[in-house]
């Protein structure tokens, strides 16, 4: 049962960390586009 918890976190994390422009797009209202500069900018530095 502890296998299956821990093999559906990573699976939701992964896919968390697929679709993270459009989730936090929904979450906080901004535009995609201006997620993804931000998170670019943010590997730059």
């Amino acid at each position: 049962m502890t296998f299956l918890i821990l093999l559906i976190l990573i699976v939701g994390g992964v896919v968390a960390y697929r679709y993270r422009v459009p989730l936090i797009a929904k979450i906080t209202g901004q535009k995609e586009s201006r997620i993804r500069r931000a998170l670019d900018q943010r590997k730059r530095h």
